[in-house]
């Protein structure tokens, strides 16, 4: 029988990342090629940057591809249903707003099913950070069109081309209330760390969406090459514009991406002004809890 040889730990030191990460559940799930890998490197660099208390520090994800990566971070995770990650994580900051709390999901489960939840918790200014893998279509749940597919491409359910005018998430984002909007591709991992980490550190909702592929249905279906096919794209098409219009920055099918921080401003979050407004209302040495109902209900 052969031995297994003694490695030196110098040889295979720990990966930089290995505290951040739940490698008892790798390999991961995704598909060869898949923008997501890159993804979570980018996110896990960008919390470490932020510098943000791991126990105090946790992650929603919703349902599909990018609703794992929640899985996948050895820190507090919520791996909720069908578009409702955006009410879970509110819940969560209203409750404990000590907490730093990040959405991570796609652009299906965020924008369609859950784009009620997502237009109201920028409206409201919750004091969260959401970050959307969008890669154009459902891609778990078999490659259907979604909200942000674009005009003419193909899916299982646009098979003769997409007839529907797709979202441009950065611009309902910001033009629902966020405070902080930003989008990469995940070919930019280190912009996209720097702009995640700026986005946890800033008070308010802030959206940054990564622009991802998916080889196994939308790159397969659309004719568009393979995984390394599409970085290159990315690497030829993106157009960073800082500061640009969110209006201006739609995509279709084959065309430039926009890329870069497009809005960056201050706005009260919505537990600081809950918080001032009640310390109007409620007596200044009294719990809450001790203000009769009926006495609140008519201040209010």
């Amino acid at each position: 029988m052969p031995t297994e040889l003694a490695v030196p730990e110098e040889v295979y030191p720990d990966h930089p990342m290995s505290g951040m990460l739940r490698e008892d559940r790798f390999p991961h799930i995704w598909c060869p090629g898949c923008g997501l890998g890159t993804t979570l490197s980018g996110f896990v660099a960008g919390l470490k940057e932020a510098k943000v208390d791991p126990d105090k520090t946790c992650v929603v994800s919703g349902i599909g591809c990018a609703g794992r990566v929640a899985g996948y971070l050895a820190i507090d995770s919520f791996h909720t249903t069908h578009g409702r990650a955006l009410p879970f994580a509110t819940g969560l900051k209203l409750a404990r707003p000590e907490l730093t709390v990040t959405v991570f999901s796609g652009d299906g489960d965020l924008t369609a099913i859950g784009g009620n939840h997502f237009i109201h918790a920028a409206r409201r200014n919750i004091d969260m950070t959401v970050i959307c893998s969008n890669n154009f279509i459902y891609g778990m749940t078999g490659g259907q069109g979604g909200p942000t597919t674009p005009t003419s491409a193909h899916s299982t359910t646009t098979p003769y081309g997409c007839f529907e005018h797709p979202f441009s998430l950065p611009h309902l984002a910001a033009a629902s209330g966020a405070s902080y909007v930003a989008r990469w591709t995940s070919l930019h991992v280190r912009r996209l760390s720097k702009a995640i980490a700026e986005a946890i550190a800033k008070p308010g909702f802030s959206f940054v969406e990564i622009i991802s592929p998916c080889p196994t249905v939308y790159l397969r279906r659309n004719k568009l090459g393979d995984g390394l096919a599409m970085m290159n794209y990315f690497k030829e098409k993106s157009v960073i514009s800082h500061g640009a219009d969110p209006a201006d920055v739609g995509i279709s099918f084959g065309s430039e991406i926009k890329v870069g921080k497009f809005v960056d401003i201050d706005r009260a979050p919505h537990h600081v002004l809950m918080q001032e407004q009640l310390a109007d209302i409620l007596p200044p040495d009294a719990e809450s809890t001790d203000v009769p109902e009926d006495e609140v209900i008519a201040q209010v």
